[in-house]
């Protein structure tokens, strides 16, 4: 629903300087809303001003009105607020901007208020706003300012000393982010020793003292302001060397929020201090008030804070996992046996873990307590396939995929196309090996393992119910597709947890806590503490993967059945493992029966899910972090068709080496 307009004549009508302070704001958003009128012309928005400008001159009682009026707006309104602080968090955690955020979308603001920067939100809520703002030329802003302070005061006016202070309020954040302990021991050597912020209140105090005296010259006003600039410039190059910091030693995504404040901070003080300083100041200010509109339209964006500020730990969560990825590419007939042999040995304890999982349906659990239990034997498995150094296919593609991504950035040739082609039929192959390993494997072996316990017990491993259950679960109409694709989400999930882990191991430097804390290496002694320092280093993130992805296999299905969402996984390896075992319950003549080759049909397809789209997501998050925008993609896939028609069995196999 929208409230109708009032017209010009209504408004003027309407003015009262003596009214309470939520009726003089109420007024002045009712006139802007009358500038903007439908929000579809800037030139109409313009000319609106200019008619507002006009019947306001035409007659002297309603210009006493609103020059009281405009006395009264800016003694009780703070517009230092506005200035220094509008589009800054109030804390200095992420997460604690990111609740504001939400508090101001589901919460109501009230025009009865002090604070200039919720008046002007309220007053100038949309991005049209800025649009016709930026619009108004100078005569225009020069007769608005005459008509709402029509002398000119001696010494500095209000808006330069409005402009001072919010000039000191922001030089004050800075200090005080500057001289933050987190940020300060991450700083370069070079830059502590420099002392930047140490000078910058005497450098903003400077220029106060140019401006408020007018019988300095303006050599030395020009002198001070150009000072200031240096240092800022100053204390944005000591803040940046942390970036550096955060490549060697882990991100954390705080102190990214916190460094970008105060880069917008050091911006924010430049545009003030030209302001200050310009000789058309009622053009200015009507810029500054537009860059101020569109920042508070992306102070309302949750997503752009979100993605602004993790987009440096996407790169190091990438970095990091596209160093784990490049392990699981295979580019020779060596590597690519090694990788056959890694992924039977995967499949071998994949086996095991399938007929723990069928003995935990046996228990019939409740919901919680079976997810929970299945994700414990997920879990160790998944852990005791990385320590005895084996592999599960679809644990390799959300972490191929940053390697891959990375080497989109040299795609500079035909030849560093061509050698991406390379890549990317190494990478196929590489999966396709792991699935087969994995999946002959563990096929027979569970197959084998339920006849045993069917003869050492006398009665098959599960029932014949629970076999048909299998075979109708994994049935090519049903939605095993879905569930495949869902479980690629949580596959790369995993990456994410993976890489964020290890990104919080680095940045508290718990690898030297580990090796050099006295207590630690009190109880186990130097070498040993040396060992596992390293052995957490180089596994920890290998640990996070395959515990989180254990869980989130077993207890995400139990938590969508509790909201009814119907949601379950499908897991090519794990699959397969069912199918043998109900195979085993069956009997032989299972092969008879549609339903098993719907199932057979179906388990090439969860392998396909299960990697692409794990890979898909890793490598979009990848392309991100790396910000790889403008490669030609079509002459990628050109070149990718090509290789599919020339040597299709190259994404499958290794070429043969010449004797």
């Amino acid at each position: 629903m929208t409230w109708p307009t009032p017209d010009l004549a209504s408004l003027l009508a309407a003015l009262e300087p003596q009214a309470g302070l939520a009726q003089r704001h109420v007024w002045l958003i009712d006139l802007l809303d009358w500038v903007r009128g439908t929000r579809d012309s800037v030139p109409g928005a313009t000319a609106r001003v200019q008619m507002f400008l006009d019947a306001v001159e035409a007659r002297p009682d309603v210009q006493l009105k609103l020059q009281a009026w405009w006395v009264a707006l800016v003694d009780s309104v703070d517009v230092t607020t506005l200035l220094a602080d509008f589009g800054f968090a109030r804390g200095t955690a992420l997460l604690d901007e990111a609740a504001e955020r939400i508090r101001n979308k589901l919460l109501p603001r009230s025009p009865e208020t002090i604070d200039a920067s919720e008046l002007f939100v309220l007053a100038l809520p949309s991005t049209f706003d800025a649009q016709w703002l930026y619009a108004l030329d100078e005569a225009t802003m020069n007769r608005l300012s005459a008509l709402l302070t029509p002398q000119s005061p001696q010494g500095a006016s209000r808006w330069q000393h409005a402009l001072l202070d919010a000039i000191t309020y922001c030089a004050g954040q800075i200090l005080s982010t500057g001289f933050a302990p987190g940020l300060r021991l991450r700083m370069s050597e070079s830059a502590r020793e420099a002392q930047p912020f140490h000078a910058l209140i005497r450098d903003v105090e400077s220029l106060r003292v140019e401006v408020l005296h007018a019988l300095r010259t303006p050599d030395r006003l020009l002198e001070a302001a150009q000072r200031l600039r240096e240092r800022l410039e100053a204390c944005r190059a000591a803040a940046a060397t942390v970036y550096t910091h955060f490549e060697d030693n882990g991100i954390s995504v705080d102190l990214v929020f916190r460094l970008r404040q105060l880069r917008a901070r050091i911006l924010r003080v430049r545009e003030l201090l030209d302001c200050l300083l310009s000789l058309q100041p009622a053009a200015t200010a009507a810029h500054l008030l537009a860059h101020l509109v569109e920042v508070g339209q992306e102070r309302r964006s949750l997503r752009a804070l979100l993605a602004s500020n993790s987009s440096l730990l996407a790169a190091k969560v990438a970095e990091r996992s596209a160093e784990t990825g490049e392990h699981y590419i295979t580019r020779t007939a060596a590597e690519y046996r090694s990788m056959v042999k890694k992924a039977a040995g995967g499949g071998a304890v994949m086996a095991i873990t399938t007929l723990v999982k069928l003995g935990l349906y046996a228990l019939a659990l409740s919901a919680f307590w079976s997810g929970f239990w299945a994700g414990v034997n997920y879990a160790v498995s998944f852990v005791l396939v990385q320590l005895l150094h084996f592999t599960v296919a679809t644990k390799q593609p959300a972490m191929t995929a940053p390697a891959m991504a990375a080497k989109l950035k040299e795609l500079a040739s035909g030849e560093a196309i061509e050698s991406f082609v390379d890549e990317v039929t190494h990478l196929v192959r590489s999966q396709v090996a792991a699935v087969l390993g994995n999946v002959l494997v563990v096929y027979p072996l569970v197959l084998g393992l339920a006849l045993l316990i069917a003869w050492a017990k006398g009665a098959p491993a599960i029932g014949a119910h629970e076999a048909s259950h299998v075979l109708e679960s994994l049935h090519l109409l049903g939605p095993s597709l879905l569930f495949a694709a869902f479980t690629g989400v949580l596959l790369f999930a995993s990456s994410i947890i993976a890489g964020w882990t290890e990104n919080w191991f680095v940045l508290h430097r718990l690898d030297s806590a580990v090796r050099y804390n006295p207590r630690i290496t009190a109880r186990l002694g130097k070498e040993r503490a040396a060992r596992w320092a390293s052995f957490l280093r180089n596994n920890l993130s290998g640990f996070a993967a395959n515990i989180s992805l254990g869980f989130m296999l077993g207890l995400v299905p139990a938590f969508a059945g509790f909201f009814g969402l119907g949601l379950d996984v499908r897991h090519v390896t794990l699959s397969a493992g069912q199918l043998g075992a109900a195979t085993a319950a069956l009997g032989w003549g299972i092969v008879h029966q549609s339903a098993f080759w719907w199932a057979v049909a179906t388990l090439p397809l969860l392998g396909i899910l299960n990697v692409s789209v794990s890979f898909y997501l890793a490598f979009r998050l990848a392309l991100r972090a790396h910000n790889v925008s403008g490669v030609d993609r079509s002459r990628i896939y050109a070149a990718m068709r090509s290789r599919l028609f020339k040597a299709p069995l190259s994404f499958f196999a290794p070429e043969r080496q010449a004797a």
